[in-house]
């Protein structure tokens, strides 16, 4: 059950309250509001006793937060539906940061004197939203909206790589006007006129408008000619559809327990945060799709165990020998998805997990002694030689263990 203050009685305002109206377990109260009440009025009235939900109407100007605020104040409502004209996105998201109420909308903001588009001017409204314990939605109609839901859809079920997305969008009839009249007139004149854009490689390349022509045969329509636009579901897919270029695995606790000692509750603990959260969250990564191509990942073994051995250290440098073994596997299985598989084989570094209490101060100076560069690693050794894996700099690198150990296994 939700209370819902709509602003915006246009053709598409129209169409989302009668949908909203459909499920009134869901919208249980509306209230429509806009500059002209009597639109409000007028379809109050025709949804009269075709809905359970119930409906009142209010005058406001949206260009004006005050108004809209004052609204908000008085109506409370859980979430503001705003679908009105673009201009006004941000005016109604200022008066739902300051009344602290959940926000929606269909298209993303354009300045009123300037044919452009794009989500920057809303995006910069994040933190602000998050600070304040409430939620923008935006784009959430068909074009942007559903455009958007297929595609993550997509890309997370049905194909290992997506490497290109066109969308294709038609009215489903023709009533043989020049323009689509479903849609404000201003807008689709100023979406037509402004420069075309597609995302490539990385960044956006802009074109003279209509300038890319293309003719296709769309169902229950007919052929018809389609003109590359900007869009803002694009701008939106190519930030928002989120994959990685690198990912580190980095997670690891030790325990010094002679083999006679060992118990099955050292061991698997252990091996759950060692070896299997790597494993696991690798899989996950790959299954997901949320490595690019190409992409990197590191994960952290030892080179206690892959290069070298000691007393008491065997459950620990097992599972270093097995993130290792795992690290080479999936290089071999990800090559050819582009995502790069190294791994960093440190030796003793200065960190808490040696200064745990399991070894002397006297033990790791002496310990030290094995060392030709004279001393522990620092966190940054190990840290530098991360970001070079993660880098360009190895592109040609994988299945790689890199031993960082100060010259301690040349003895």
């Amino acid at each position: 059950m939700s209370k819902v203050l709509v602003i915006g009685c246009g053709g598409v305002a129209s169409v989302a309250i009668r949908k909203c109206c459909q499920v009134s377990e869901v919208f249980s109260e509306l209230c429509i509001a806009s500059r002209t009440k009597s639109k409000c009025d007028e379809l109050a009235a025709d949804l009269e006793g075709k809905t359970e939900t119930k409906i009142t109407t209010a005058q406001v100007d949206a260009d004006d937060v005050d108004q809209v605020i004052a609204l908000i104040k008085e109506y409370q409502p859980d979430l503001v539906m705003n679908i009105a004209l673009p201009y006004q996105d941000l005016t109604i998201m200022d008066a739902c940061l300051a009344t602290k109420t959940h926000y929606i909308d269909t298209a993303n903001y354009e300045p009123e004197d300037t044919a452009k588009f794009e989500y920057k001017w809303q995006w910069a409204y994040r933190e602000k939203f998050k600070e304040a314990g409430i939620t923008a939605l935006l784009g959430s109609g068909f074009d942007p909206g559903v455009t958007g839901v297929f595609s993550a859809y997509a890309l997370k079920h049905e194909f290992d790589e997506i490497n290109y997305i066109d969308i294709l969008d038609c009215n489903g009839g023709d009533h043989g006007y020049p323009f689509a009249t479903n849609f404000n007139p201003e807008i689709n004149i100023r979406e037509v006129s402004a420069k075309g854009s597609y995302w490539e490689d990385g960044h956006w390349v802009e074109i003279p408008a209509m300038s890319i022509k293309r003719e296709y045969d769309f169902d229950q329509v007919g052929r018809k000619d389609m003109y590359l636009l900007h869009h803002e579901e694009i701008e939106s897919l190519a930030d928002r559809l989120p994959r990685l270029d690198g990912c580190v695995n980095n997670a690891g606790i030790m325990k010094l327990v002679l083999t006679p000692f060992l118990t099955t509750e050292i061991i698997e603990r252990i091996q759950k945060i060692n070896l299997i959260a790597p494993m696991m969250l690798t899989r996950n990564l790959i299954k997901k799709k949320k490595m690019k191509n190409p992409s990197s990942i590191v994960f952290t073994a030892s080179a206690g165990g892959v290069f070298r051995v000691s007393a008491g250290n065997g459950i620990y440098a097992t599972t270093k020998c097995g993130i290792d073994a795992f690290m080479r596997t999936t290089a071999l299985e990800l090559g050819g998805k582009g995502i790069r598989c190294n791994s960093v084989n440190p030796g003793m570094v200065e960190t808490n997990l040696i200064r745990s209490g399991q070894l002397s101060g006297e033990q790791l100076e002496k310990d030290k002694k094995n060392y030709p560069l004279g001393r522990y690693g620092q966190p940054s050794d190990i840290a530098y030689a991360i970001v070079y894996l993660l880098s360009d700099a190895s592109s040609w690198m994988t299945g790689t263990a890199l031993k960082i150990d100060g010259g301690m296994t040349l003895a």
